[in-house]
């Protein structure tokens, strides 16, 4: 009797297009391990990273607001699972693989630091100019996690986990979706964000962009979403129609403008990056009080290395209170 993971590959084989990643062709993982029965590769590794330490530390990262104390700010946590959500329609609508893509999208961010793109900016001044967040997250997958076995996850979705922004490409078309589900997603996030934090309103997006993309977060998310499927259906590429490209282009461009470089949005970011850098420094100079798992591997990955691996796993809560408990004097309470 066939098992349901070989009645699922079967499917697959069945119903996706020709363009889709097939668990079939998978290239495996760095380490092998016994099938499940139930679970294709795939859905093992979205499962894997569901139920991982970095992916539950999402939760307490910052998005574009720093530690915000209101409940309906974006965390790193929902951006993740917006950016899951968008790719797995986009997925379905071409007939591609959308447990690749889901898992993709879920593990994509696992390496951020704490207090979003400011704490990778101070990674890049303390410990090295070619951090990036996508490196780490990778990183994360194979060295650190699970006490560092790593998740051991199949190459097509640590290839996705790695390229799924800037001037990367991923190998297969469920991973460029995923990178274009992620700049749908915060752009679009990050505009809800800003209004409710007063530092936006509505009718602040140029006239003609809301014209082309819609007035409403779910208008815009719609048209984006659209113009890839209508542009990429029945095709080895993932594109959107060039006039919503350009349109979404341009909105992004207001967001830098408007928010993601706004003092009073990023009016923490020098504190940020300040603490970061202290921890930074107090860590290399005493790496024994690191947790046993980073101390245990200074001497295979050495000790900026280790330091890094350890503050950029922090949460934004966590950073601060380890930032008090080092260098905030407290009363003596005897």
């Amino acid at each position: 009797m066939s098992t349901l993971r070989e009645l699922f590959m079967e499917r697959e084989k069945q119903t996706l297009s020709r363009y889709a990643c097939l668990t079939a062709d998978s290239k495996g993982r760095e380490y092998p391990c016994t099938p499940c029965d139930i679970r294709t590769p795939f859905q093992r590794d979205r499962d894997r990273i569901i139920h991982s330490a970095s992916f539950r530390r999402l939760m307490y990262k910052t998005q574009v607001f720093l530690a915000p104390t209101g409940d309906h700010y974006r965390t790193r946590m929902t951006h993740t699972l917006e950016v899951a959500q968008i790719a797995r329609i986009i997925a379905r609508a071409l007939y591609l693989n959308e447990d690749l893509t889901e898992a993709i999208a879920l593990g994509h961010d696992l390496g951020h630091t704490p207090f979003g793109h400011s704490g990778e900016d101070a990674m890049r001044e303390y410990y090295s100019e070619d951090f990036t967040h996508y490196k780490q997250s990778l990183r994360v997958v194979e060295r650190l996690e699970n006490n560092g076995k790593g998740l051991n996850l199949t190459w097509e979705v640590r290839n996705g986990i790695v390229n799924h922004t800037g001037k990367h490409m991923a190998a297969t078309l469920e991973g460029v979706i995923v990178k274009f589900a992620d700049r749908i997603a915060y752009i679009n996030h990050d505009i809800d964000d800003a209004i409710r934090g007063g530092i936006l309103t509505g009718e602040d997006v140029p006239a003609d962009l809301r014209e082309i993309l819609g007035q409403t977060h779910s208008a815009r998310i719609n048209t984006m979403v659209g113009a890839i499927v209508t542009e990429s259906t029945d095709q080895n590429e993932i594109k959107m129609k060039p006039e919503i490209q350009d349109a979404t282009d341009r909105l992004r461009q207001f967001m830098f403008d408007a928010v993601y470089t706004n003092p009073i949005a990023k009016a923490q970011d020098g504190r940020a990056k300040e603490l970061i850098g202290q921890l930074f420094r107090y860590f290399s100079e005493h790496p024994e009080k690191m947790p046993a798992f980073y101390f245990g591997n200074v001497e295979t990955d050495g000790v900026e290395r280790c330091v890094c691996d350890f503050i950029s796993g922090m949460t934004d809560r966590y950073a601060i209170d380890t930032y008090k408990a080092l260098f905030i004097p407290r009363e003596w309470t005897h």
